[in-house]
């Protein structure tokens, strides 16, 4: 390491690729930290062998300036999927059938695979996996006395980084980065905090809920000035803006290789809202070809009318008519009267009532008279 070069302010470096790599690293991978500039190296053993003996010089004749990132032994993988599933997951059947997967085969992959079926439990696990990696890592930054901010921290604009990352080595700077320069160096105190380590909900009353306004990430770019010839070939820079649960596996770089390997298809990763907005559809539609295909034509049109009171149907309806004085006239109006005609019901037959003529019954007080 040149002596001449020190850095004025902490490194700036970026969370979501540091986490990736702890993830990552093994006993078939290294990863290396610069304590110069902040970059990180991947001693990637596909790389020819010429390439990969000069950047075993390098490293060798620099071990002061660069730092082995720790491998990820079983047990502490295993350490996070058994925190997380006794600390976040409430369902009794789905909190078994996780502890399962952590003692089977294949266990980071499968728990992967699972966590990706259950969108709840997703959203859930991103947060705790990046809660518990933030405080492993600046556990291990802080054992190395490395000076650092993370990027994903810093409330600057993406301009104003990139010129402190070119003005990293200079004394005399302008104004606007001397401003900039301090507010890093305020933050960078707060990494060495207690609360760091052990962070704390916030007391009091809690603020109001407002709808979060998602936004794409802004990233500067990478700007490395004393880069060694022999390790611009394993420069470790994956385009990772956010943390995400592929940085977890140890086979995938991607989230869509991810997606593509569980179950052998490749999968969209849908938000939650938006599945259920896209089941109501689909069942309104179901709905809708129901009602086409139904018996009854009915307008749509004049379903959307206003309802409107109808008047009941008479059920019955009354004649009224003279009583004849003569008996027979009396039978046969009433029959002619009470009975429709065949004009009244259409060309339906109606049974006609026959009268018979029967005798007149004579009285029994004449005969006991005479």
């Amino acid at each position: 390491m040149k002596n001449s070069l020190k850095a004025q302010i902490p490194l700036i470096l970026r969370f979501n690729r540091l986490m990736d790599a702890f993830a990552k690293s093994d006993d078939e991978r290294d990863f290396y930290l610069d304590r110069l500039e902040g970059f990180l190296v991947y001693a990637d053993l596909d790389k020819e062998a010429d390439e990969l003996q000069e950047l075993k010089k390098e490293i060798d004749s620099n071990k002061d300036r660069y730092c082995l990132i720790p491998k990820m032994a079983f047990y502490e993988v295993k350490k996070f999927m058994e925190g997380f599933v006794q600390e976040k997951i409430y369902d009794i059947d789905t909190k078994d059938k996780l502890l399962d997967i952590i003692t089977g085969k294949e266990a980071r992959e499968n728990f992967l695979e699972y966590i990706y079926d259950n969108l709840v439990e997703l959203e859930k696990w991103q947060q705790y996996y990046q809660e518990r990696f933030r405080v492993r890592i600046i556990e291990w930054l802080r054992s190395q006395d490395i000076k650092f901010v993370f990027e994903e921290d810093l409330e600057i604009t993406k301009n104003l980084i990139e010129k402190l990352k070119q003005s990293l080595f200079e004394e005399k700077v302008p104004k606007d980065i001397l401003t900039a320069r301090n507010i890093v160096i305020t933050k960078s105190k707060t990494y060495y905090s207690v609360e760091a380590l052990n962070p704390r909900p916030k007391r009091g009353r809690p603020p109001k809920q407002i709808a979060k306004i998602e936004m794409e990430p802004q990233v500067s770019m990478d700007i490395y000035t004393n880069v060694p010839k022999a390790l611009r070939a394993f420069l470790y820079i994956p385009d990772i803006l956010s943390a995400s649960a592929v940085t977890f596996s140890s086979k995938f770089e991607t989230e869509e290789q991810l997606l593509a390997s569980l179950r052998g298809a490749p999968r969209i990763k849908v938000d939650e809202k938006l599945e259920a907005l896209s089941q109501r559809l689909e069942s309104l539609q179901k709905l809708q070809s129901k009602l086409s295909a139904s018996e009854m034509d009915v307008n749509i049109q004049e379903l959307n009318k206003p309802f409107l009171p109808f008047s009941k149907p008479k059920l019955t309806e009354t004649k009224k008519f003279e009583i004849p004085t003569n008996k027979e006239e009396k039978i046969g109006g009433a029959a002619k009267i009470a009975l429709p005609s065949s004009k009244e019901v259409g060309m339906k037959k109606v049974r006609t009532l026959k009268i018979k003529q029967v005798s007149a019954i004579k009285s029994s007080k004449k005969n006991n008279k005479n």
